[in-house]
């Protein structure tokens, strides 16, 4: 396993959620972190990256110089009916989930390795969640062609299931109901919290023989 400690990670996405306890475990490693954010100004120390716009992808890129390794986990979802799709969203949604990290790759410069987040309603189809679906699954093939491109650099991708992330808060009372349904739908008869994506995040940046798959932390639910 490689050793973190000294190396630079580059999260985008990661100013709550999912990307932001990546981010603080990685510190915890000691390795030196930076946090890409559309809306940089709420985040310290954070760069402005933008998935749906090259021109901040590369102005970051020639700000940050070299990382070690890229975590990326831009999201626009557009869960709808067939019928009410709009053209537009379903772009954006392509933009920030495969489009956008793919011009990640060619401006920034990444020594060791890049992680890309699907999720499992890639492998899950269902009513409303198309969109969502499409580009989750799509970003699994990315992850193998990326990695073909960039190699030495080791591309992969997670898929998370249901996890405790904050992402459910919105959801207020019927919260609690929510996980629970979600967790009687896995093979281990819970729901994911954030520390078993964040274990997997780390685990790919250290596992150097790890290249071109998608990890699926979701329970055995798909």
């Amino acid at each position: 396993m490689t050793e973190l400690h000294g190396q630079r990670l580059l999260v985008i996405g990661g100013g709550r959620g999912i990307g932001a306890a990546i981010a603080e475990r990685a510190r915890h490693e000691g390795m030196d972190v930076v946090v890409g954010a559309r809306e940089p100004s709420t985040i310290e120390g954070a760069v402005r990256i933008d998935l749906t716009d090259e021109a901040s992808i590369a102005a970051a890129a020639e700000q940050l110089g070299a990382v070690d390794h890229v975590v990326t986990l831009g999201s626009l979802p557009h869960d709808v009916p067939i019928a009410e799709l709009d053209r537009d969203r379903i772009v954006a949604a392509f933009e920030a989930k495969v489009i956008g990290p793919m011009l990640v790759a060619k401006h920034v410069e990444i020594r060791r390795s890049m992680t890309l987040f699907a999720g499992v309603v890639g492998w899950r189809p269902g009513p409303g969640s198309t969109v969502k679906g499409v580009t989750n699954g799509a970003v699994d093939f990315a992850a193998r062609h990326l990695a073909a491109n960039l190699a030495p650099v080791r591309v992969n991708a997670i898929a998370p299931g249901v996890i405790d992330s904050g992402a459910w808060d919105s959801k207020g009372e019927a919260k609690s109901g929510f996980l629970a349904g979600a967790a009687g739908q896995t093979l281990v008869g819970r729901y994911g919290d954030l520390d078993d994506v964040v274990e997997a995040a780390i685990w790919l940046m250290r596992s150097g023989f790890v290249d071109g798959q998608t990890i699926h932390v979701d329970g055995g639910r798909r």
